[in-house]
Order: C-alpha cells, then structure tokens, then sequence
C-alpha cells in the first residue's frame, strides 16, 4: 500500500501532473491553445478595426471635401444646360460649338486623364468609407446575435411556451381561472 500511496504521489502530488506534463510536451493543451487562439483573433480584430477609423476631419479638410464634390454636379448641370441652350438659341448655342471645335486633341486627352483620375480616386475613397463601415458593422455582429437570441426567447407562439414547468401552484392556478363578475353576470343574463 505504501508503494502504490508513493507512486500516486510522485505521479499526481505536490499540486503537479507528471502524466499531464508529459503529455503536453507531445500534444497541445487543447484548452490553452484555445484562449492563445481567442486573444490572438481578438487582437487581429482590433488592429483591424483600428486600421480603417476614420481620422477627425479638420476644417480645411471639409472645405476640401465639399470642393471635391461640386464637379459631379457641376458637369451634370452643365451637360442639362446645354441641351437647354441649344434648344432655346440654336445659334448661339453653334457659336459655341464651333468654339470647342477648335480645341487642340491633346488637350481633349488631358481633359480625359483629369476626369479619369478625379472619378477614379473618389471611386476609391468611397470603397475604403465602406470597409470602414463593414467593419463597424462586424464588430456590432455579437451584440446583434445576442439580441436576436435574447427575442427568441421573448416569443411566446412556441410550443410550450405557457409551460408551468415544475411550479405546481402555477399550474393549480393556470387551471382554475380568476373570477370575472362581468363574465359571470354575462352568464347569469343569457341563461335568464
């Protein structure tokens, strides 16, 4: 008996695991490895999240964004204008014309090269607003599951849902209604 009590001691005493130990030198703990796991996902997640804020906008950068957002319309209106000169003074609106007309190819083709990069950076602007916004709407994503959790319990269509459960008094009392005197003298009316 004393062997065995010794062998068990060594083994398992003193607050340490030999075989526990050994084991791990072999194999993951699956526990540990699991929570290295969660703070490794957790911390990807918040660099992430970090890495498309978007920085506090000073006035100078407002006035540059609402600048930057006048030549959309602008050419849009521009483009609406035209065809309203041309049809309220087709002479003028020709006199015009002829002007452009003249305008050199190679300034049409920087023309082009401007229009293209200013569509293609406010292309690019938008998508990384919309990252942005994908990510806050990822990091809201736990807090949604858990309320949509939370009101599926709330439900009460559920088979079951009026269930007393093992409170005997409730389910004494869900069998013998409350008295209703208006309900009673319905009755007494209709039998009468």
């Amino acid at each position: 008996m004393g062997l065995i009590s010794s062998v068990l001691t060594f083994l398992f005493g003193g607050g340490r695991n030999v075989v526990r130990e050994t084991t791990e030198i072999f194999r993951e703990n699956a526990e540990n490895g699991a929570e290295r796991s969660l703070t490794l996902q957790q911390q990807a997640m918040i660099q992430f999240g970090q890495e498309f804020q978007a920085p506090q906008k000073g006035t100078f950068d407002r006035f540059m964004d609402g600048l930057n957002r006048l030549p959309r319309p602008a050419m849009a209106l521009g483009t609406l204008g035209l065809f309203i000169a041309a049809m309220v003074d087709p002479l003028w609106f020709a006199a015009r014309m002829q002007g452009i007309a003249l305008v050199p190819e190679p300034l049409w083709w920087l023309l082009g090269v401007i229009v293209s990069f200013y569509f293609g950076a406010r292309h690019q602007a938008k998508v990384q607003d919309m990252q942005r916004e994908i990510t806050a709407t990822m990091q809201r994503t736990p807090q949604v599951l858990e309320n949509l959790r939370a009101l599926k319990a709330m439900r009460s269509d559920g088979i079951g849902a009026a269930d007393p459960g093992t409170d005997v008094d409730l389910a004494e009392s869900a069998g013998h209604p409350d008295v209703n005197p208006a309900l009673e003298d319905w009755r007494r009316k209709r039998v009468a």
